[in-house]
């Protein structure tokens, strides 16, 4: 299977290559390294990455960023950060993305648990990954060539926990392995329109 793991050099991605290239053929995308660069926030990036590197069997999205700020100072500038980027930017991975994918392929996006349990400072992330929730589950309905698409939706990995842990407290820090699985069942699994939420 030839899978592109685009944010294949951040702290979730690594590890996804790291799985996945021992059975698979894996791409690497990144902003500034990999096997072939982009910046999901520019479509005409993405179209230019994927007329470089043709056809595959997966995509897998492990990036996309969000401004975190108080409510009261976010400008509206600020929201459109998430909105062009983890947002419109998986947004357009599925738009243009479908036309490269062999038939029956998958294609898998990220969010988090600010979805369904926001944390202070997250409005903008929140609601960007709340709105890719309802994204996933109305394009399944009808995006063609028997495509699936899912999205797994994670709590803090172990590896960003000390980071992040003061944003979260009484949060139970995911394990890596659990959060892999997550990609996994959505690649290789059956499952379509799902979010394959790992919270504990």
């Amino acid at each position: 299977m030839k899978i592109l793991i685009i944010g294949g050099n951040g702290t979730i991605g690594k590890t996804l290559v790291d799985h996945f290239s021992q059975d698979h053929q894996v791409l690497i995308a990144g902003r500034n390294a990999g096997d072939v660069t982009v910046n999901i926030s520019d479509s005409n990036s993405i179209q230019k990455m994927f007329d470089q590197i043709g056809k595959v069997d997966a995509i897998i999205c492990a990036a996309g960023e969000a401004k975190w700020a108080p409510f009261n100072e976010l400008s509206e500038e600020d929201y459109y950060i998430g909105f062009r980027s983890k947002l419109m930017g998986q947004v357009n991975l599925v738009r243009i993305g479908q036309h490269y994918l062999n038939s029956r392929g998958s294609i898998t996006l990220t969010t988090g648990i600010l979805a369904d349990d926001p944390v202070v400072k997250t409005t903008s992330a929140s609601m960007v990954n709340g709105a890719i929730h309802s994204f996933v589950q109305a394009v399944a309905l009808e995006i063609e060539n028997s495509i699936r698409i899912n999205v797994v939706s994670s709590g803090v990995v172990e590896d960003a926990y000390e980071k992040y842990k003061d944003y979260f407290p009484g949060h139970n820090p995911i394990p890596m392995k659990k959060v892999i699985n997550g990609y996994v069942r959505s690649v290789l699994g059956n499952g379509n329109g799902e979010i394959i939420r790992i919270y504990e």
